[in-house]
């Protein structure tokens, strides 16, 4: 029934994509122009833009949407017993034009994903079991699994089952001298009612690959010190930590290209009606399309395009992230929100002097109790804000839990002068 929801959920959102690209892609980058005629930004760069033939686009998309149209009537033939299991579950929101609300402070398209870790981790097993059960989450980076298993130990269920939660990093499981794994941990959680119980959950968070040796002498001193009914979970960008498991992995992917326009769309025009700006909803859509389902790149450009509601500022950051990707393509040979979600350093433009770039060479991650930097990133990437030196940025403050700080370490560059340097030398 899980899989089923699933797919018709998915099937909803190819469904509004479909019918936004239909309803928007008669607003040409031609429209927005003229209605930006007279603002002093440049439009020059959209010119090299290829012009798709109206009729066999409209064509191509009107097959696409009956598609779309066919394979939701197939989905609904017989749902009796999908619309019984749904009815037992509480409505999350009624009303259309405050979605944004619920979505702005929820964890997005994880829903699935989270049934199954709570299954495994409220799942009993037979009396007389002495394995500790262990559930891989794999994802590439900044995917959400931290905060899919965050999400899940808030879970009221969760914290009624185990009498502790506690995490752990894989560089604790180096100590070859570790015999009490849970004097490393970092409590998370504790419940007092179930301490004669002593079920415990450990959370493993590793970076990559865990050493087979070092995971089967800590399991093994986990077995002799922890009580029947304890439980691991194990996060990494590795798929081959799958094999530590004794169930079968969990595995995040990004969002498709269509729950990514929902949750942006959503996201950005909040409780106006996008029908009601044709022309926004089309730059909204390319504008999204170019940050290659990022989350990072999400939530920074939202606020901007929600701070600044005006066509000619929407037009001016359209052509200015195109103008980005194009470059870091061409130079680099991959997006630039790929080199951010792996932690890599990479090279951003300003929109207010595009002699400038912002070098991002490190980034970590902090918790919400921390200091953060008054800085942010995109007040210097959209805004005029230009710090000197080197200085650290907050990227994004997560509005769930784990509720973590993401901090960037930058120095805005000026090309003009670093190219002058060079020719005198």
């Amino acid at each position: 029934m899980l899989k089923q929801l699933e797919m018709l959920r998915d099937n909803m959102y190819r469904a509004c994509y479909m019918h936004d690209t239909f309803r928007y892609q008669s607003h040409s980058e031609k429209d927005a122009k003229d209605q930006v005629v007279s603002h002093s930004f440049s439009l020059s760069k959209v010119n090299h833009l290829k012009v798709i033939d109206s009729s066999s686009r409209n064509t191509l998309i009107l097959e696409q949407l009956q598609d779309t149209l066919d394979n939701l009537n197939c989905m609904i033939l017989d749902m009796k017993e999908l619309v019984m299991f749904i009815t037992i579950y509480p409505r999350l929101y009624r009303q259309p034009y405050s979605m944004h609300i619920l979505l702005g402070n929820c964890m997005f398209g994880r829903q699935m994903e989270a049934e199954l870790v709570l299954n495994f981790l409220l799942h009993t097993q037979p009396h007389g079991a002495d394995e500790l059960e262990v559930l891989p989450v794999v994802g590439p980076g900044k995917v959400g699994k931290s905060t899919l298993v965050a999400h899940v130990c808030n879970d009221e269920r969760v914290r009624g089952h185990f009498s502790e939660i506690m995490f752990l990093s894989d560089h604790d499981l180096k100590d070859e001298k570790l015999t009490f794994p849970v004097e490393r941990c970092v409590k998370k959680y504790q419940n007092s009612l179930l301490n004669n119980v002593g079920r415990m959950l450990i959370v493993v968070e590793a970076a990559g690959d865990i050493n087979i040796d070092e995971w089967k002498r800590f399991y093994a001193a986990s077995k002799r010190c922890m009580r029947n009914g304890s439980k691991f979970i194990i996060t990494s960008r590795s798929d081959k930590i799958t094999k530590l498991g004794t169930v079968r992995a969990v595995t995040l992917k990004y969002l498709s290209d269509e729950a990514y326009w929902y949750f942006f769309k959503t996201l950005t025009f909040g409780s106006t009606d996008p029908m009601m700006h044709p022309k926004m909803a089309y730059m909204a859509m390319e504008i999204a399309r170019m940050l290659n389902r990022s989350f990072f790149g999400a939530t920074g450009t939202i606020c901007v395009l929600m701070n600044n509601f005006d066509i000619c500022y929407w037009c001016k950051v359209m052509t200015f992230l195109r103008g980005l990707v194009k470059w870091y393509d061409s130079k680099f040979g991959e997006h630039p929100c790929d080199a951010l979600n792996q932690s890599r350093p990479a090279h951003l433009w300003r929109i207010e002097s595009p002699s400038e770039q912002i070098m991002v060479d490190h980034q970590y991650e902090c918790s919400s109790q921390k200091e953060v930097p008054k800085v942010e990133l995109r007040s210097v990437m959209y805004g005029t804000l230009k710090p000197s030196g080197r200085f650290e940025a907050l990227g994004w403050r997560s509005p769930i839990p784990p509720y973590y700080n993401y901090i960037y370490t930058c120095e805005v560059r000026d090309l003009k002068t670093t190219s002058a340097k060079r020719k005198r030398t």
